[in-house]
């Protein structure tokens, strides 16, 4: 894709991540603000999982879905949290080439997968609420893993070919990313390359694996909250609409962040923007998670009762 003329001016090993561009005097504050944040996602996602694994009253489709967004939630913080964390304690902000694209890798995998398990999730659940009669055919053990399996290698395999391009770009200077991370449209106004191609790519990336699962979801979750409000019972409603609240809830917080970072185009305003609402998805949405799954959901916190006094008793 490069210019060779261009790979020939190419001087950039490494880049700087210009963060946040926070006061002086509040990196002390947040350092320990998403320290205790990155801390409570590990431990409370971890818990998560060891409850829907260890627990067989939980081995259902749902939960088995729960377990891998809590999986990828870990994988997600881990991905990003500790170098912003190492910036913000040491002041060094620069990360080398192959570094960088390494964080962009595993990051844009990871947001690809999340998508894809949210609309499944959202399936399965417009599946119990819309067909129960046909939940148990349509969701049996290896439909589970096919679901599950096809949300983490399709990501995986669509963002290597995002990846494989953005590793042909050249990049002569400067070597300034206006965020705290790596990720694709930065990179893509560094390089000394025609912005259109890759610019194209991101766009068709961005339309597969985030609008693509979105309006998947949306879909879903129509016809559920349609078909809840159809049930004569104020007692059933409440029953079947708390089946999917957290759910929804996770959703609409993940979306609506996610689309206006990377569906609306980036002006000076909207750059800063931006990097407030990436904050938002990159670690609250994690934090999220186990909160409300663990705080809203009778049969988890069943669970983890069990699990509490059988560890202590």
């Amino acid at each position: 894709m490069g210019n060779p003329e261009h790979r020939n001016e190419t001087s950039i090993t490494g880049f700087i991540l210009l963060g946040l561009g926070i006061l002086p005097e509040l990196q002390t504050f947040l350092f320990l603000l998403f320290l205790l944040i990155y801390i409570v996602t590990v431990a409370g996602n971890f818990l998560i999982v060891v409850l829907v694994v260890a627990d067989r009253h939980l081995h259902t489709p749902m939960y088995f879905f729960l377990g891998n967004l809590s999986c990828l939630e870990i994988c997600y913080s881990s991905t990003l949290l500790p170098k912003m964390l190492a910036s913000i304690l040491t002041g060094d902000r620069t990360i080398s080439f192959s570094g960088c694209l390494t964080q962009y890798y595993f990051f844009g995998f990871l947001v690809a997968t999340e998508c894809f398990l949210l609309s499944v999730m959202s399936y399965d659940r417009y599946l119990a609420i819309c067909h129960p009669l046909h939940y148990a055919v349509h969701m049996r053990g290896r439909a589970w893993l096919r679901l599950a399996a096809g949300s983490w290698l399709g990501s995986f395999l669509g963002n290597g070919i995002s990846m494989l391009s953005v590793s042909q770009l050249t990049f002569c200077g400067p070597n300034a990313i206006d965020h705290f991370f790596c990720d694709l449209v930065p990179l893509i106004r560094l390089s000394c390359n025609d912005p259109k191609m890759m610019e194209t790519l991101a766009f068709i990336y961005s339309f597969i694996f985030l609008l693509g699962p979105f309006l998947l979801t949306v879909t879903s979750y129509i016809c559920i909250i349609a078909t809840i409000l159809r049930i004569p019972s104020t007692r059933g409603r409440q029953k079947a609409f708390s089946t999917c609240s957290s759910h929804l809830i996770v959703v609409t917080i993940y979306y609506g962040t996610l689309l206006i970072v990377y569906m609306f185009p980036t002006t000076e305003l909207m750059g800063d923007l931006k990097k407030v609402l990436s904050v938002a998805y990159m670690v609250l949405t994690p934090l999220a998670n186990p909160l409300l799954y663990s705080l809203r959901n009778k049969e988890v916190k069943e669970s983890l009762r069990k699990a509490r006094k059988k560890f202590f008793f």
